[in-house]
């Protein structure tokens, strides 16, 4: 046997130790199942194997040494599982490797010197690292790259300018690192490019003045001291960039608010407004509409790119998104919608759309009031179905975390989970506090999760809507005194009507019996008044 698949399955228990046995084996997959325990030590016996695709599969532990006898290997896919320990030092020994993602896992830094040696790789996909910080030097000679992402290693340092200059980069992600110093002059005019992610680092220097190209479509540059100018009209022709967190100018790249939240964000200046608002409510990638609780949920139905941000029309909150579906057969879509009925809920329209995103979805909440709110997150959980026992669609895993002012309060979050089903309905509510007129709301993927399930490039943070609403300082928000207010109105109301309808008829009782009628000798007004 030379070609084994046992990938999207519900297979359980430990890894058969036996596979080792298959010794012609040029390709292994047991990817997407629910796998426990470490990796069988036998596999290193699998020493003519090409391909091997372990992402998702359920296993833990250490790299087993053993495996460093699979020197053949030209694509090994291991991110989304339980892995510890190292990043393993044998790895750089497998100068054949074409493709190694290594995304999701518990491992550690510093990425080894030893990956120096992996010239031939034309896709490398390290993120989410935890230990010692690293450096990109191992890198200068990766010229065969297409794709490169080290996203939240631990990555700090300059910027090799040798990068720049590879020709057949097109998508480069060292977004949520330590990276210091400028951007590298060797990224004008460049040829390939067309993603080009470098937000939240510590970046400073003007951004070099060409390096929009014909072909960049996407550039993030958020959360750096960077300045300078970009091409006049560059927004119009069909590019889209980030710069929020940044004194970067360009014509129509941060309008009105977006331009004072990122000057806020930037300065650290104590930002006020003269006249604050005290909520929002945005329903994320769908139509605006009213709930049945009187709550009015904005219009976020307008169509972003792999780096954009878009202002709501009333200007009181913006919206983010960064990050590429680099295999979407769909094309790059950053919402999604079903018709299905939403169950859980009395707001079923409010669920039915969301925002979704590769890497990172960010809501603004602008010109606040300083002081405590709630904020509610609504969720469904649309694109991915719940029942894997009758189908493999059902397989599929979504995990991301979730920031609110910099504070991580949810982690490795299964919306089907967590709502026991897809399309239920799920609130989850915390409390945040305003000081600078700014609420930060951020989602972010973490590595985690299927990729796959049901097509490509399903996975990543998903929000159906937002609202936040200021706390009292009796401990409810405004819109919980609100819905109080509507009660007690409809409550006064009804027993007002009921002693209304109670006197008329007693009114009318009195008038039909005459021997209660007291006969009067004045007018008929003035007898009434004295009754």
């Amino acid at each position: 046997m030379q070609y084994l698949s046992l990938g999207i399955n519900n297979f359980s228990g430990v890894v058969p130790m036996e596979l080792g046995n298959l010794t012609d084996l040029k390709s292994l997959s047991f990817s997407s199942n629910n796998f426990n325990g470490p990796l069988p030590i036998d596999l290193g016996k699998l020493i003519s194997l090409e391909q091997l695709y372990i992402d998702s599969s359920g296993v833990s532990g250490p790299f087993p040494q053993e495996l460093s006898n699979l020197k053949s290997l030209h694509t090994l896919w291991a991110s989304d599982n339980g892995f510890t320990g190292k990043l393993p030092e044998f790895l750089g020994t497998f100068t054949n490797l074409k493709t190694l993602r290594l995304e999701g896992t518990s491992l550690e830094g510093p990425i080894p010197s030893s990956y120096a040696a992996l010239t031939k790789l034309e896709d490398l996909r390290i993120g989410d690292l935890g230990g010692e910080d690293s450096t990109l030097d191992f890198l200068v000679n990766f010229t065969s790259l297409s794709i490169l992402s080290l996203r939240s290693s631990r990555v700090g340092g300059e910027i090799p300018s040798q990068i720049g200059t590879f020709v057949n980069l097109q998508i480069l992600d060292l977004s949520f690192n330590k990276l210091t110093g400028v951007i590298p002059d060797s990224f004008q005019d460049s040829q390939s490019l067309h993603f080009l992610y470098l937000g939240s680092n510590d970046l400073n220097g003007v951004i070099p003045p060409n390096i929009i190209t014909p072909q960049l479509r996407a550039l993030d540059v958020s959360f750096n001291s960077i300045t300078g100018n970009l091409p006049a009209n560059f927004t119009k022709i069909g590019r889209s960039m980030n710069a929020v967190g940044t004194l970067v100018n360009g014509d129509g790249l941060l309008e009105g608010k977006t331009s004072e939240i990122s000057r806020c964000l930037v300065t650290d200046n104590q930002c006020t407004e003269k006249v604050p608002v005290n909520s929002f409510a945005v329903k994320c990638g769908g139509s605006s509409m009213v709930s049945t609780y009187g709550v009015a949920f904005d219009d976020d139905s307008e169509t972003l790119g792999a780096s954009s941000v878009y202002t709501g029309s009333n200007n009181r909150w913006v919206v983010s998104n960064t990050g590429s579906f680099i295999s979407n057969p769909n094309g790059p879509q950053y919402t999604t919608q079903t018709a299905s009925q939403i169950t859980a809920t009395l707001d079923s329209e409010l669920y039915k759309t969301a925002r979704i995103s590769p890497n990172s979805l960010r809501y603004y909440g602008l010109g606040l009031r300083n002081a405590k709110y709630n904020v509610e997150l609504h969720f469904s959980e649309i694109q991915m179905d719940d029942d894997s026992r009758s189908s493999w669609k059902g397989l599929g895993r979504r995990l991301f975390d979730v920031y609110i002012q910099g504070e991580r309060v949810l982690q490795d979050f299964n919306i089907r989970n967590e709502a026991q089903g897809s399309n239920k309905a799920l609130v989850r509510s915390f409390e945040a506090n305003v000081t600078n007129t700014i609420i930060d709301v951020h989602l972010v993927w973490a590595g985690k999760g299927t990729c796959c399930i049901p097509v490509q490039s399903t996975f990543g943070p998903l929000i159906s809507a937002i609202h936040v609403s200021q706390v009292s300082s009796r401990g409810g928000s405004s819109n919980d005194k609100k819905q109080v207010g509507r009660i007690v109105g409809i409550t006064l109301g009804g027993v007002a009507g009921i002693f209304i309808a109670c006197s008329v008829f007693y009114l009318w009782w009195k008038k039909k019996t005459p021997e209660h009628v007291r006969i009067l000798t004045d007018s008929p007004k003035k007898s009434l008044t004295s009754v």
